[in-house]
Formats: structure tokens, sequence, C-alpha cells
């Protein structure tokens, strides 16, 4: 979705994820395209569409209201008839129009004040044989852009071929127990992709799409700044042994202020030790050992227990957590000591 060469950040906006229950985690899949969470609307009409024209609408097929909130009393038969052959004529007209324009994919964005879609234009739909997909939400409104190329058509006046947009495929498909409806091979494609998420139950679903969200966050820093470092605690490890070293040159404030970095940032391989279930002390000691012996690549191995050369495991970690860390930390530090002037900060 991005141009590598060129770009420094990603974003994550334009990669939706959609949850459906079903299947295994397994089954989750990557579409180049579009997904919609809810079926197609139409009853009796088509499923799948080849070589589809796309509109997006943002008014309503359904019968008109009133401004206000008021109620109209209808005394005889044929007062009853005229209103009904009214709202038939009205909607015919909307689909008739929607046709003629060569459309035969409508999506419609949900409305709050009536019905985007009655059921009297569902059958006029489902006559002219087209598929419609209705309750698009508002925020999901820019990335159906982006990625079909279309503009939304407020008003049936603007409904004309060319704010139509083309696609190879729509279609309905079965995830799970439930349908979701799929474009794809569209004519300008967007830089956006769908992911469907799929599992047994919600909390499998909900944790595989914090797992997605954090792998996505890790692309988005490698795309940031394209560096990567040695993972298990390597390097705040060196950093902390060169600070205390340098610390050791000094007297004074800036000596202690050196200290305490190196003290701090022991604490990541003292946490990593304790979540792997290892003695911490012991841990930390080890690894500060190798690292005084010149072995700079040495960290804490979760899997055998043990000080190994980390990037012979392939454990790795983009450079910008590291350096946002430390960054972050510093200035939370400079602005709780600048509270009530406790240190006056110059840089």
């Amino acid at each position: 979705i991005i141009d590598p060469a060129k770009e420094n950040n990603v974003n994550l906006k334009d990669i939706k994820i959609i949850k459906k229950i079903g299947g295994t985690v397994d089954d989750t899949e990557l579409v180049d395209g579009m997904v919609f969470e809810q079926k197609a609307a139409n009853v009796n009409g088509p499923k799948k569409i080849e070589k589809a024209k796309i509109g997006f609408i943002q008014f309503c097929v359904s019968p008109p209201k009133t401004d206000m909130d008021n109620q109209v009393v209808v005394s005889d038969y044929a007062a009853m008839d005229r209103v009904l052959r009214e709202e038939r004529a009205y909607l015919l007209n909307i689909v008739k129009q929607i046709k003629k324009a060569g459309c035969n994919v409508l999506l419609i964005q949900k409305s709050i004040l009536r019905d985007a879609l009655s059921d009297l234009a569902t059958h006029f739909f489902d006559k002219m044989k087209i598929m419609v997909v209705k309750d698009i939400e508002r925020e999901d409104v820019e990335f159906l852009c982006k990625t079909l190329g279309c503009r939304p058509i407020a008003s049936l006046d603007h409904f004309t071929a060319e704010n139509l947009v083309s696609a190879e495929m729509v279609e309905e498909v079965q995830t799970g127990s439930s349908k979701c409806v799929k474009i794809t091979g569209m004519a300008t494609p967007g830089k956006t992709c769908s992911i469907i998420i799929r599992g047994s139950n919600k909390l499998m679903l909900e944790e595989a799409d914090r797992s997605i969200h954090d792998a996505l966050c890790v692309i988005r820093c490698l795309v940031k700044k394209r560096f990567l470092i040695a993972g298990g605690g390597a390097p705040e490890t060196e950093v902390s042994r060169e600070l205390m070293l340098h610390a050791n040159t000094l007297t004074g404030a800036d000596a202690y202020c050196f200290k305490a970095f190196a003290e701090a940032l022991e604490i990541i391989p003292y946490t990593l030790a304790e979540n792997a279930g290892l003695n911490p002390i012991g841990t930390v000691t080890e690894l500060r050992n190798k690292h005084a012996q010149g072995e700079k690549t040495a960290g804490i191995n979760v899997r055998k227990g043990a000080i190994t050369n980390i990037l012979e495991e392939n454990v790795v970690q983009p450079l910008l957590v590291s350096t946002s860390a430390i960054t972050l930390a510093s200035e939370t530090v400079r602005s709780i000591l600048k509270i009530d002037d406790i240190v006056n900060c110059i840089r």
C-alpha cells in the first residue's frame, strides 16, 4: 500500500480489518480489494456480478418524509391507493435512472433520518438485476472512496455514467455463519487492502486483531526508520554498560545522571528475564558479564532460558522502538522535574 523507496510512514487506516466468527485463525486472508461486513440487501437479486459498474450514493431509495414530525391521516381507499401509487412511481423513477446510468452494483450510505432502502425499492432492484449493499457507515466512506477510486453521489441528478467505477468482480461470499460482500479487480485500484480475520469465538478474534495490529505497527516502525538491531535486551545492556563506563570518567551531578540512565536501561533485560520465568538478577548479571567480554549481540534467549548470541536466533527489533522509549522516558522525567521549579531545565 506504499512505495518503500519514497515514503517514510504508513497510514494504518488504509488497511481495513474485518472480524468474522467461524473457522480458525489459519483461515484469515488478505484481500486485495474491498470487503463489506454486511451481506447484499437483495432478496432474489444477483449475488455475483462480473464486470461490475459500481455507484456509491448518499441519498435514500425510500419514500420521502416530511421535515417536521407529523401524521398524515388517510380516510378512504382511493386516497390510500393514490399514496401507494405515488410511492411506487417515485421509487421506480429513482431505480430506472440508476439502471439507465449503467450501474449494476449500488452502495448506499447509512441514513439516520429514515430507511436507506425500502422493501419496494429492493423488489425493483431485484427485477433490474442490480446488486445492493446498504448501511455503509460514515467512517468507512473515506476508505471506500480511496479503494474504489469513486466519489459519493449526493443526489439523483448527479447519478451519471462518469461517476461510476468499474471492478472485475463483486460477489457475496460465505464466511462462517455469516456472509459478506467482496469487491476485487478495481479498474483504478487505490493503495489499500482488507484483512478478513477468522476465529472460532469472539475472544480469539479480538486476540488475532490485536496481534495483527502489533505486527502492522512493527512494519510501520521499520518504514519510518529502516534499521534493525538485536533483540533480547542486548542493545539496552550494551548502552547501559557504555553509559556506566562514561559515568565513571565524570564527577558531580553529570556522573549521577549518567549512572541513573545506565541503571534504568537494565530494567528491560531484567523484566524480560522475569517474564520468561528466569532468575532476573542472575540472568542480568551474566548478560552484563558477556557484554563486558565484548559479546555485543549477547541477549536473553527465552526459548532456551540462557544467554546466547541473539542474532543467530534471528531475534531482532526495529531501532525506532528503543529510541522512542528512551526519548519519551527522558521527556517524561524532564516534565516532572519542571514542576514547581525542582530543577531549572536548560537545554
